[in-house]
């Protein structure tokens, strides 16, 4: 069994694999991690690796402690990965961005695909029909637009993700819900269009903890999988144990 573990600006999630199948799946603060990740590991006693993806502030210094009941490994620049990376400054692509695409050429290998990770930061990431990574674009997520609009502000609000009644705010709340959300929806519905008026042979993969809740809202047909990351984590693990 292998334990996957993403390590995320706002919270860590993990999720134990035999083969390709998910068994269970975790979601913990920061703070919290050690412990949880005990707690699986005795949960789970066939666990043989702990596969770790980190664009938090986790430092690797505290995993050490459960090298002596699994295998530990983080994934890097340096690993095998299943495309041809074309983005100009490969070093800086991070590791959730470079997993994520792994799976998306792991699943749909002869289509053109574009990867969205909604989370903190809302990220696309393309993938062409050849397992070719061109690159993408990084943009603030719901919440992060949220506590801009209040930390910027003199007198906004610091709201918190609800739906928006309609278009048209009728309140300063309503507003404001209805420029991050609405404002996000259709920045990505704009995304997936310009990408499909240059690519045919197209899917649209939307992950991250905010997918369920913008995949509904969306115009454009997408294949919405909160799971996707994790799941591309225990891939490229594989695929690094087959490759080195």
């Amino acid at each position: 069994m292998i334990l996957t573990v993403d390590i995320g600006n706002t919270r860590i999630k993990g999720a134990v694999f035999e083969g390709n199948t998910q068994i269970d799946t975790f979601f913990f603060i920061e703070k919290d991690f050690q412990k949880k990740i005990k707690n699986i590991l005795k949960t789970h006693q066939k666990i043989t690796d702990l596969v770790v993806a980190s664009v938090g502030d986790v430092e690797k210094e505290s995993f050490l402690e459960f090298k002596k009941d699994v295998n530990v490994h983080f994934i890097s620049h340096e690993d095998p990965f299943p495309f041809f990376n074309d983005y100009e400054t490969p070093k800086t692509l991070g590791i959730d961005r470079m997993v994520l695409a792994a799976g998306a050429a792991f699943q749909f290998p002869k289509q053109n695909k574009l990867v969205i990770d909604a989370g903190t930061c809302v990220t696309f990431d393309f993938i062409d029909d050849k397992n070719r990574y061109h690159g993408g674009a990084i943009a603030p997520g719901l919440r992060l637009r949220y506590q801009s609009l209040h930390n910027f502000t003199a007198k906004l609000p610091l709201l918190t993700l609800e739906s928006p009644k309609d278009v048209i705010g009728k309140s300063t709340s309503d507003s404001i819900h209805s420029g991050v959300v609405n404002g996000l929806v259709y920045e990505i519905d704009g995304f997936i269009d310009e990408y499909r008026s240059r690519y045919l042979n197209f899917i649209i993969i939307l992950t991250g903890g905010d997918a369920d809740f913008l995949a509904k809202r969306l115009k454009n047909t997408i294949f919405a999988n909160s799971n996707f990351l994790l799941e591309s984590l225990n891939q490229t693990f594989q695929y690094k144990i087959k490759n080195d």
